[in-house]
């Protein structure tokens, strides 16, 4: 008894440092093109969707020339590694989104934008604000809350 406790308890430590590793080691990128997902790591698979050019996803797995990708709304699927970039875009996941001036909710309102809109990163994250442009060339702070890709 005493040993499979330990065992027991080893798995449990165990899994939740792998859990802490995972969480901390997500990799986003975004489609340099537009891109048909499949369900396998082959052109012979089944395509599942398509996402346009400058999506964001985060990174699964990497296998040879294929990159196992999640959406943004949680859509799992494979794409050739040639059509991923470096993170440049994130993408807005609330209703409607305020664009602030400055990283402060109290700040004046730059703009706002719809949901699943594409918004171009143009700092690092701070804690809770990303500062953002959207294609019309405004910017502002964002809340990392509404978007998603980062």
């Amino acid at each position: 008894m005493n040993r499979h406790y330990r065992l027991f308890k080893a798995a449990l430590i165990l899994s939740g440092l792998l859990s802490a590793s995972e969480a901390s080691a997500l990799e986003f990128r975004n489609l340099n093109e537009p891109a048909v997902v499949f369900d396998g790591a082959s052109r012979q698979a089944n395509p599942q969707f398509i996402l346009l050019r400058g999506t964001p996803v985060e990174v699964i797995v990497a296998v040879d020339k294929w990159v196992k990708i999640r959406e943004a709304t949680g859509g799992l699927g494979w794409v050739e590694k040639a059509q991923l970039a470096e993170l440049k875009h994130v993408i807005v996941t609330q209703p409607t989104a305020v664009v602030r001036s400055q990283a402060d909710e109290s700040s004046q309102q730059a703009f706002s934008v719809e949901k699943d809109v594409l918004l171009e990163v143009l700092e690092k994250p701070g804690k809770a604000w990303l500062k953002v442009r959207h294609k019309d060339g405004s910017a502002g702070y964002v809340s990392i809350k509404a978007i998603w890709g980062i």
